[in-house]
């Protein structure tokens, strides 16, 4: 007994020969969101970023994840292609992006930015955070319309047989779970957090711990790529190794964080 997978065409429209994916539409969906929540929060008085600085703090992210996004996906899982076609990196239309390119890139393109407004850095990345999931949740569903990333063969009574797949098993609807727990728990969580004021790098520090143990559990579920399989001791994939610096980053900055403002209070 299977889930019947909704057939969705993953080519939302047309216009003339130019075809339009749910998954690109997710991307300006994510960003939409994002840009509407930054407005709102912009107006908070302890926000680092104002309302007139919102417009360039998107635009500076979306140079961050689709370049790094890009980036990533060819070092990470695909060197030996780029090494013998090194132009297959600019051709994006063939597709192909990684979250943990994609968050390197916008770590540097915040770097940017917290430079040019004068701001710490921490206090730019706390103030992102909360946008992120935003974007997660619904390139997490471009996916599962695409029918891509899907998960591992299972007996389980919610699992699917993707049309896609030359296998024809059922599988993990991991594009869901991944969905779910990247997309709206992160952002809820995020989201109650950073109402008020938080010692500095304490939400961007949640929001790596988060993910990465979001990600690592997932992908216990989630098929690793068929080219790479599995990285260490026959289980950890590329994503799971990808994620063990995330995890380990997120805690030190909400040790850090806290520990410089129990320091700050103590020493009043």
């Amino acid at each position: 007994m299977t889930l019947p997978y909704p057939q969705i065409d993953p080519v939302a429209f047309e216009l003339g020969p130019l075809q339009v994916h749910w998954y690109g539409l997710m991307y300006l969906l994510g960003f939409a969101g994002a840009w509407w929540l930054a407005v709102r929060r912009s107006e908070r008085s302890w926000s680092p970023v104002r309302r007139r600085q919102v417009e360039d703090l998107v635009v500076y992210a979306a140079f961050g994840v689709i370049i790094g996004g890009r980036c990533g996906y060819v070092l990470f899982y695909n060197l030996d292609k780029w090494l013998a076609d090194p132009l297959w990196l600019i051709r994006l239309w063939e597709g192909g992006m990684a979250f943990h390119g994609g968050l390197l890139g916008v770590l540097v393109a915040m770097a940017l930015f917290a430079r040019k407004v004068n701001q710490p850095f921490l206090a730019v990345t706390d103030f992102v955070a909360p946008l992120v999931p935003i974007g997660l949740g619904l390139g997490r569903l471009g996916n599962f319309i695409g029918q891509e990333l899907w998960g591992r063969a299972t007996d389980m009574p919610w699992a699917m047989v993707f049309p896609r797949d030359p296998e024809q098993v059922a599988r993990h609807p991991s594009q869901l779970y991944q969905a779910f727990l990247e997309g709206l728990v992160l952002f809820i969580v995020l989201f109650y957090i950073s109402r008020k004021p938080r010692p500095l790098g304490v939400v961007s520090g949640l929001f790596l711990l988060l993910y990465a143990l979001f990600r690592f559990l997932v992908e216990f579920v989630r098929a690793p790529d068929a080219h790479i399989g599995y990285d260490f001791g026959g289980w950890m994939t590329r994503g799971q190794l990808l994620s063990l610096p995330m995890l380990a980053v997120g805690l030190a900055l909400i040790a850090y964080g806290y520990w410089r403002a129990s320091a700050a209070d103590s020493g009043r």
